[in-house]
C-alpha cells in the first residue's frame, strides 16, 4: 500500500487558502456581533415596558444611543402633518404605520410619532385613518431611533407629493424635516397600547432574532473549517509509484 506524503502546495494555494478562511472566520465573527446587538435591541425594548416614565426633555438630555426610555410628553398634533410608512407586514397582514408630527409644550424640538399599524380591508385598500386628537395632550410611549431606511429605491418622494397624509417607504427624520421646513428630532415615539384603538401597537422590533444571526454565523465557521479541510486533503496525498 502506498504511503501518503505531504505535497508542497504552492505558495497561490496558501494564500487562497488562508484568505479564504480569514473573511469566513470574519463573517462568522461578524454575524455573531450582529447577534449581540440584535439580543441588546429586543432587552431595551423589553425592559421599557418596566420602567416608570420620565420627561421627554429629560430622556433627550441623558438617554444613550442604546437606551430606549418610555417617556411622556406634553403637548399638541399637528393636525393635517402625517406620513404614512408603506407596506409593513404586521401578524402576517399587509398594512402600513401612522406617524404624525408632534409640538411639544414649550416650543422644543418637533417629534415624529407613530400611532401604530393598520391593517388593509380584505379587498387590500388602505384602511381610512382616524384623526388625530386636538388640542393639548399628553402621551405617553418608547422614545426610539427612527426604523432604519433600508435601500432608497426612487429617491425622496415627499417634494412631489401635494396631499396629506404623504406616503413613503422609508422614514428618514431629515428629509422629513426638510419636507416640512423645520428640523425634527432624530428620534420618534412610539405610543403606548390603547384599549379600543384601531391601531395596534406591538412595538418588538421586527428584525432577525439573534438566533438566526448565530446560525449565519455556524455557517461562516463551517467554510472556513471547509477550506482548511480541502487544502489538506489536496496536498496530504498517495505516493506514486517511483517518487520521492
Amino acid at each position: 500500500m502506498n504511503a501518503r506524503r505531504w505535497i508542497r502546495p504552492t505558495w497561490f494555494a496558501v494564500l487562497l487558502t488562508v484568505a479564504g478562511i480569514a473573511a469566513f472566520c470574519f463573517l462568522g465573527f461578524w454575524q455573531l456581533q450582529r447577534a449581540d446587538d440584535k439580543a441588546a435591541l429586543l432587552d431595551a425594548f423589553s425592559a421599557t415596558a418596566a420602567t416608570a416614565t420620565m420627561s421627554l426633555e429629560d430622556a433627550r438630555r441623558t438617554t444613550a444611543a442604546a437606551i430606549h426610555p418610555h417617556v411622556r410628553v406634553r403637548g399638541r398634533f399637528v393636525s393635517g402633518r402625517g406620513y404614512v410608512l408603506d407596506d409593513q407586514i404586521r401578524d402576517g397582514r399587509q398594512g402600513m404605520m401612522v406617524y404624525t408630527v408632534f409640538e411639544p409644550a414649550g416650543g422644543t424640538l418637533p417629534v415624529l410619532v407613530n400611532r401604530g399599524f393598520l391593517a388593509r380591508d380584505r379587498q387590500a385598500q388602505r384602511a381610512s385613518i382616524p384623526p388625530v386628537e386636538t388640542g393639548d395632550v399628553e402621551i405617553e410611549g418608547v422614545y426610539a431611533p427612527a426604523p432604519g431606511t433600508g435601500l432608497r429605491m426612487g429617491g425622496n418622494a415627499l417634494p412631489d407629493q401635494r396631499e396629506w397624509p404623504k406616503l413613503t417607504i422609508y422614514i428618514d427624520p431629515k428629509e422629513i424635516g426638510a419636507d416640512l421646513g423645520r428640523p425634527i428630532d432624530d428620534r420618534v415615539i412610539l405610543l403606548d397600547a390603547q384599549a379600543g384603538s384601531v391601531f395596534m401597537r406591538e412595538w418588538t422590533p421586527q428584525i432577525l432574532p439573534p438566533e438566526r444571526h448565530h446560525g449565519y454565523a455556524l455557517q461562516w465557521f463551517t467554510f472556513a473549517l471547509a477550506a482548511l479541510v480541502i487544502f489538506i486533503v489536496l496536498h496530504w496525498r498517495r505516493a506514486q509509484p517511483g517518487s520521492r
